[in-house]
């Protein structure tokens, strides 16, 4: 591999936090249990943030990630996940909520 090359593929990969990175990131309900490789049930007041960009994958259960994942992952209440997820993409997200977040300033 080049050097040319080298700078080229540590310029387009976006680390954590920044914006651009992990394009596939997903929150969903976390799974109850992992029943022959396949989830079953799920609970719908925790959420987990799976990242592919950062190893992560949606197909395995929470105990058969590496602990920086397992990390990544939470759970978490809904309004944490939401902003777990915006700032491993390095978006901007606002923690207030209801009618008076969404309006604006006259």
């Amino acid at each position: 591999m080049t050097k040319g090359a080298r700078s080229q593929d540590t310029m387009a990969f976006r680390p954590a936090g920044q914006p651009g990175h992990g394009s596939t990131a997903i929150l969903r309900n976390q799974p109850v249990r992992t029943v022959d490789g396949r989830f079953e049930g799920c609970r719908i007041d925790v959420y987990e943030l799976v990242c592919p960009s950062c190893g992560d994958d949606l197909h395995l259960d929470f105990s058969e990630i590496h602990p920086r994942l397992q990390w990544l992952r939470g759970p978490r209440p809904l309004e944490a996940a939401l902003a777990a997820y915006h700032k491993h993409l390095g978006l901007p997200w606002s923690a207030r909520t209801g009618p008076e977040a969404s309006s604006r300033p006259d």
